[in-house]
């Protein structure tokens, strides 16, 4: 019963179809004089425009006139002409056309509901020393999931206990399996969340590999990735495109200009010589020609096959809009650390100063940076042990965070101020000046450390970039993006020398996170149009202005997931490209597809005009296009995107590093 009701349309479609032929062959096999099966065609009307006339009063109570309209008025003016036969198969072919669209489109919508079918229904939590099974929904922050090989996990959360890889292709879109292991601090996992590494952890959906595995709660089964991605690839669908919207306005206004034309053909018995009956028929026939059937359906449908392509490829697309958006663009511009570069940079040289030493000069430094969440504090804080010789930490207070140039504090009573030479004013010394140029040559950040009035010393690291990235600029390029820049707030000689190394067009550096968002003003004052790829988190404001904001692995990333227009679920700049050949795939086909549909009418309407078919060649016809229209955007589903070569660039990148 289920099933019935589900496809009523197509059900009720085929019984309009079998009722027009059993009263067709009763009229072409019978006697002349019988009476004509009306009642029979009238069965026949009511189950082909059942569904057609619900939505037309739908539409009417909105004072609208839709395609619906169109095709009850053709067929109610066919039967007036006595013409039942080819009234019924306008409404059998309409209607068949519908439920097969509606059927071809479900596909695409199968493809996305599959997303909430990935996470298990039930868990196995630790209770004390035992198990017990518990319902998804009922699991909260803090409660330990047991995972067996081969299982599903319930909800996102941090491993504590066992090691194994695990498929987050369902979520991120990874065709390898990612080794995981347990965190070394629950307490610090649960305080930073959102900057676990991908070696902790874990997401709902994804599937455990050959080990058992314990897992920490971190949300609600509600919040978790999985949840927030199905939430927002279903409100995808109502954020049109602006193709969409143009289809939408030129119906809104085609509609009543068709209506218009067909009332003023019922007149032109009073111009040529031919019965009324012959004009009737032929303003019918024009009303089916017109309709804008395949128009209508062209562009949505290829929107939602894209958007569920991309969510099965680890690309999360926030409507329309920006799924076509970015196949139209000619300039993209890349935040430098941890997109470009792989984000976790090294200290490499600890210059001290004034007598100071190492050790020294790195334990106030720790101290400090420890409080910033800047990827190069961590990077202080994490190798800076290999300076201090395991000597005790030092305490900082005080701490004040200077926006784009480094970070104040106090240690040991005295204040310590760290960061870019922007920080300082000026006041550095012609020596030490030139000691940081030197580092800036090589490819190094460099930061000093200055105590009360006197610098202590100079940090400097370097972040490298990804092996990945110069075989995916390449690529770009190659799907022709003009412009390729790489805006960082280092210094511009580090910007200069690790966009030489990766092969971007240009290297902005110096830039403050207020500057990134005039950067990208400018480059839309140059370009009209361009895309801007971050992290999400500190890049929100620039992403936020450009035409199509990316964020970079957004999975487990609130921040990423809210800010962004589009977002690769996965920490791999490999899914750009395919990001962007989705898109251009998408507005290829929805072009196509005006093209099939307005070139239709506009070859159909003087074909039924001038006389040469009927009502149903015309429904033959119209019905036709609409399917061919609605299968072409089916295509996307099977998307698949060309490998990039990687290895060659890696070798590059190596070389040029060295």
């Amino acid at each position: 019963m289920k099933k019935i009701k589900e496809h009523r349309e197509l059900v009720f479609s085929l019984l309009c179809g079998a009722l027009l032929l059993g009263a067709w062959l009763y009229e072409v096999m019978g006697d002349p004089e019988q009476v004509r099966p009306i009642p029979v065609y009238l069965l026949a009307y009511f189950f082909g425009g059942y569904d057609a006339f619900r939505h037309m009063i739908y539409s009417l109570r909105r004072k609208q006139f839709d395609i619906d309209f169109l095709m009850l008025v053709a067929a109610a003016g066919a039967a007036m002409l006595g013409a039942w036969a080819e009234g019924a198969l306008l409404l059998f072919l309409f209607s068949l056309g519908h439920a097969l669209e509606n059927y071809a489109m479900g596909r695409a919508r199968k493809a996305i509901r599959a997303l909430s079918e990935l996470a298990p229904t039930v868990a196995r939590i630790r209770d004390g020393d035992s198990e017990k099974e518990v319902p998804v929904e009922e699991l909260g922050p803090g409660d330990v999931l047991v995972v067996r090989p081969g299982e599903r996990f319930p909800s996102d959360g941090f491993v504590i206990s066992g090691r194994s890889s695990v498929d987050q292709s369902p979520i991120t879109g990874e065709s390898v399996p990612v080794d995981k292991e347990p965190v070394p601090s629950r307490e610090e996992a649960r305080e930073n969340k959102d900057r676990l590494s991908a070696e902790y952890r874990i997401f709902a959906g994804t599937i455990n590999g050959d080990s058992l595995m314990e897992v920490e709660v971190l949300s609600r089964a509600e919040d978790s990735t999985l949840a927030r991605v199905i939430r927002m690839v279903n409100e995808a669908e109502t954020q049109k495109s602006p193709t969409q919207r143009f289809a939408e306005r030129f119906e809104k206004v085609f509609v009543p200009v068709i209506l218009v034309f067909v009332a003023l053909l019922h007149f032109a018995w009073l111009v040529i010589d031919e019965p009324f009956g012959d004009s009737f028929y032929r303003a019918m026939a024009v009303l089916v020609a017109a309709s804008p059937c395949a128009l209508a359906i062209s562009t949505p449908s290829a929107i939602l096959s894209g958007v569920a392509r991309a969510a099965r490829l680890g690309v999360l697309v926030k409507g329309g809009r920006p799924l076509e958006q970015l196949g139209g663009l000619r300039a993209l511009a890349f935040d430098k650390t941890g997109t470009l570069t792989e984000g976790t940079p090294k200290v490499t040289d600890v210059i001290p100063l004034n007598g100071r030493d190492a050790a020294g000069l790195m334990k106030i430094a720790m101290a400090v940076e420890k409080f910033s969440d800047h990827p190069l504090a961590r990077a202080v804080v994490r190798g800076g042990g290999e300076w201090t010789d395991g000597q005790a930490p030092l305490t900082a207070t005080d701490i004040k965070m200077v926006t784009g140039k480094g970070i104040t504090g106090t240690v040991g009573g005295k204040r310590v101020a760290i960061g870019q030479m922007k920080l300082f004013d000026g006041s550095i010394p012609d020596d030490i000046r030139a000691r940081l140029d030197d580092l800036h040559e090589q490819g190094r950040t460099a930061m000093l450390v200055q105590e009360e009035e006197e610098f202590a010393g100079i940090i400097a690291l370097m972040d490298i970039p990804r092996p990945d990235a110069l075989g995916v600029i390449r690529a770009l390029r190659d799907m022709g993006i003009a412009r390729l820049i790489m805006i960082s707030g280092d210094h511009q000689r580090v910007a200069d020398s690790i966009g030489a190394q990766i092969g971007v067009d240009e290297s902005w550096g110096d830039l403050l996170p207020e500057h990134k968002v005039d950067a990208i003003r400018k480059l839309l004052d140059e370009e009209n149009e361009v895309a801007m790829v971050g992290d999400g988190v500190n890049d929100a404001p620039a992403m936020a202005h450009a035409t199509v904001g990316i964020a970079m692995g957004a999975a487990g990333s609130d921040v990423a997931l809210e800010t962004a227009d589009v977002a690769l679920m996965a920490d791999d700049l490999t899914k750009l490209p395919v990001a962007l050949g989705l898109s251009r795939q998408t507005r290829k086909i929805i072009r196509q597809n005006i093209f099939i549909s307005l070139g239709m009418i506009a070859f159909l309407v003087p074909f039924v005009l001038f006389g040469y078919a009927g009502i149903g060649i015309a429904v033959l016809l119209h019905e036709g296009s609409t399917l061919v229209v609605v299968l072409n955007a089916l295509r996307l589903l099977g998307y698949e995107h060309p490998a990039i070569q990687l290895e060659s660039a890696s070798l590059t990148m190596a070389t040029a590093s060295s």
